[in-house]
């Protein structure tokens, strides 16, 4: 495909004006938005006014005037929407690893004679930690991990629960949803889905799928910003059956009566803990807002058009990179990765370029393809700079190899 070719594409793209939402710095090809969305133009104002006049002149009276204190149930629904889940089983509070901590200590006594809790070699690594912990809360229960190809065959009458991540972080592989749902239940287990690679750009159908527990990412694809909440979801018949041992009085069915007992309140709201982070909920609210009017369907056709784009080109040009990432589209989800014995200096020869990917130990090179913003041009100037840098070998030079601070 010419640039050319590529710019017709961009034309032709039916979500091409959503680029118009997202500030994207001149000279920088941003390819990173599995890590870090870009910045929504909608936030910075709504941020100067949440701060400036909701809180600097309204002061505490926002919490009501506001509506500061539903935001999380609010925020909770719209990601909802894109999620295939209903309004009143999302919720948004606190990280992803607090929210996997609560939900494997909550749900873990449902079935307390199944010892298990079952996972892949190689998730995410804060999950796999989380829940190392979290089994140490509940009394007999441990850890197991296997191999991806194992996992469907490793569910027993001693699994409790399942935990998968939909879309992996690295590879892009992703998880048959409905299908390993069914098989858990069929054995008598649960599964928690970590949809941090998934919502915002890979379909998404909780409730079609029969999923009971999921949480995901706030600052990925939905564009929270840096450190966003996370949110939670949790099937409207599992609601009331659990309690989360994280407390708090956000979690409490009368907050401000202040007793010093602890009734739950009803639904998922029981868990929430401490008072809700108003000012980055208002980025995450925004962030998710810029999702109005986006036909999800369009957006993950124009997610595999990207990555079968960046796939091509990269086989054609860059032949010594091995993507790693499934061919098949109902396979992966929207990022592509590459591995290389020099993956980390071709990533940074690349961000000294403008071409901003990221590394991941300890020989992967990947690339997001953000389709509220990304271009079919934006990834044949990638792939052309990633061509010229390894055909020069000009990732060979010293101050590529210095490794400092990774994110």
């Amino acid at each position: 495909m010419t640039r050319d070719e590529a710019r017709a594409l961009d034309a032709a793209d039916p979500l091409r004006a959503i680029r118009n939402r997202f500030h994207l710095p001149d000279g920088i090809l941003y390819l990173d938005g599995n890590s870090l969305g870009a910045l929504p133009k909608a936030s910075v104002g709504r941020l100067a006014e949440v701060v400036t006049r909701e809180w600097g002149e309204a002061l505490i009276r926002s919490w009501n005037d506001a509506d500061w204190i539903d935001a999380p149930q609010r925020v909770g629904a719209k990601i909802a929407a894109l999620i295939g889940a209903k309004p009143h089983e999302v919720i948004v509070a606190d990280s992803t690893s607090v929210n996997l901590f609560k939900l494997i200590v909550a749900a873990a006594p449902l079935t307390p004679d199944r010892p298990v809790l079952l996972s892949e070699k190689g998730n995410f690594h804060t999950d796999l930690h989380i829940a190392s912990g979290a089994v140490e809360m509940v009394p007999g229960m441990r850890l197991e991990t296997v191999e991806r190809a194992e996992v469907e065959g490793a569910i027993g009458e001693d699994t409790n629960l399942l935990l998968l991540t939909h879309t992996h972080y690295k590879s892009g592989a992703k998880f048959d949803m409905a299908a390993l749902t069914a098989k858990a239940k069929a054995a008598g287990a649960r599964t928690i889905w970590d949809l941090s690679h998934s919502a915002g750009a890979v379909p998404l159908a909780l409730n079609a799928d029969g999923a009971e527990l999921a949480i995901g990412c706030g600052y990925k694809y939905l564009n929270g910003g840096p450190g966003a909440p996370a949110f939670l979801y949790i099937a409207e018949h599992l609601q009331d059956r659990l309690i989360s041992p994280l407390r708090g009085w956000m979690g409490h069915a009368e907050p401000f009566a202040f007793t010093d007992d602890y009734v739950p309140a009803p639904g998922i709201a029981r868990f929430l803990a401490g008072t809700p982070p108003v000012l980055s909920l208002a980025g995450l609210e925004a962030g998710v807002d810029a999702f109005e009017g986006v036909d999800l369907d369009a957006l993950w056709g124009k997610s595999a058009a990207l990555f079968e784009l960046f796939a091509a080109l990269a086989a054609e040009r860059c032949p010594d990179l091995t993507c790693i990432s499934p061919a098949e589209r109902n396979a992966r989800g929207s990022h592509i990765s590459f591995a290389h014995p020099h993956a980390f200096e071709i990533c940074q020869a690349l961000i000294a370029r403008g071409v901003i990917g990221d590394f991941r130990a300890p020989d992967v090179v990947r690339f997001g393809l953000t389709p509220l913003y990304l271009g079919f041009e934006d990834v044949w100037r990638a792939v052309d700079i990633m061509a010229e840098i390894m055909g020069r070998e000009t990732w060979r030079e010293p101050r590529y190899a210095v490794r400092g601070k990774v994110t």
